[in-house]
């Protein structure tokens, strides 16, 4: 009896937060066969549901912090046990006590900067709207047609910030009447609620809508499927209900509506990789195809996994803030996919996907081979 009490209180705080369907289980190991761990490493995220089930999930080892959340085994399961929320659930219980190990110490750094600044980087707040300066990029107000909200790597990655430059250089030249809220905006949580921290995740959610309230936004535009998918689906739990769309879904209307013309010629093969959180959780494949097969002198490829079974990148579930070893990267496998079927370029429409294939580009040595594009770049030079 000594050992089956703290297995039950485990169990019973597995259920609290959020972890309820782990019993519902059957080992049947269709998760095992789609992780996309499983192509780099031995893993096997039914193991983790049947710990989870008994009671004994060993929440202090890397195992619990692999999953991307990439969504893969929860639309292949048939018995809905929706792993992603038991993974997270796991990881509550290690946030609840303080796990502490090598490996979460980026994600302890972004947890503390996310609370004083606003952002994982340790960055100042008072940078955040600095990638906008020359742009013709205007704070926001309550009669404009949207909110631009660019996510944190947007806003302060030099890399990435060329996203946030190709989207105002779009919605401008589309005479499209916009704003940021700069210094106002909070990251949107998405990454550490997936790391277990509900506690800074309900503080960044409660500070953004209430910023949105306070300033009249009615619509939201979004470069990050994260973004996306975290405005939409998970703010509604704090009754907050936002007209939430995707960069690709709103390029796609303007041209759609004939108020963006794609003039240039872009002479090159390209292949589209879907984001998970734009893709399989949101479903949203056709408008980032319809913009790249709009586009004159395009060729576009198909990547061998695609829509609902393309590959993760391997940056989401906080995985971001994670230094995975170069060989198990899934963004490598992605970036030889593309070069295979004879790509120049691999577009994808994901911050954290840009991120993650770019250092797989250079450390893999393809920088003369295949270039790495947000749909945002390509579109923008040719308008």
């Amino acid at each position: 009896m000594d050992t089956e009490t703290p297995i039950k209180e485990v169990i019973e705080e597995i259920r609290e937060f959020g972890g309820e369907a782990v019993k519902y289980c059957y080992q049947c190991g269709k998760c095992d066969t789609v992780c996309p761990w499983n192509k780099v490493i031995d893993f096997s995220i039914r193991r983790l549901i049947r710990e989870a089930a008994f009671g004994i999930p060993e929440i202090e080892l890397e195992e619990v912090w692999r999953c991307t959340t990439c969504g893969k085994c929860p639309q292949e399961c048939p018995r809905d046990v929706k792993q992603i929320d038991d993974v997270v659930a796991m990881r509550r219980i290690a946030a609840e006590y303080g796990v502490s190990s090598t490996l979460l110490k980026p994600v302890r750094s972004a947890s503390a900067s996310l609370t004083a600044e606003g952002n994982p980087f340790v960055q100042d707040r008072s940078k955040r709207a600095d990638w906008s300066e020359g742009y013709n990029v205007k704070a926001f107000n309550e009669e404009m047609e949207l909110l631009y909200f660019p996510c944190c790597y947007v806003s302060y990655d030099q890399r990435l910030m060329e996203i946030a430059r190709a989207t105002a250089g779009i919605l401008n030249k589309a005479g499209v009447e916009f704003g940021i809220l700069g210094t106002e905006e909070n990251c949107c949580g998405e990454s550490i609620r997936k790391t277990g921290n509900e506690d800074v995740f309900k503080t960044l959610a409660r500070e953004n809508i209430k910023t949105f309230i306070d300033h009249g936004v009615k619509r939201i535009l979004v470069s990050s499927p994260h973004c996306y998918h975290t405005f939409k689906n998970e703010y509604p739990e704090f009754k907050a209900n936002f007209d939430v769309i995707h960069i690709s879904e709103y390029i796609n209307e303007l041209i759609n509506e004939g108020r963006l013309k794609v003039n240039g010629n872009y002479s090159k093969k390209v292949a589209y990789h879907d984001p998970c959180y734009l893709g399989r959780h949101n479903g949203i494949y056709d408008p980032p195809r319809d913009i790249l097969k709009s586009i004159p002198g395009l060729e576009f490829y198909e990547l061998p996994e695609s829509h609902e079974k393309s590959l993760c990148c391997g940056m989401g579930g906080g995985r971001i803030w994670v230094d995975t070893k170069m060989s198990e990267r899934f963004s490598n496998l992605r970036l030889e996919q593309a070069i295979e079927t004879g790509a120049e370029v691999l577009a994808t429409s994901c911050p954290y996907c840009v991120d993650a294939l770019e250092e797989s580009r250079s450390g893999l040595n393809y920088e003369e081979t295949i270039l790495v594009k947000d749909i945002t770049e390509i579109l923008n030079e040719l308008i």
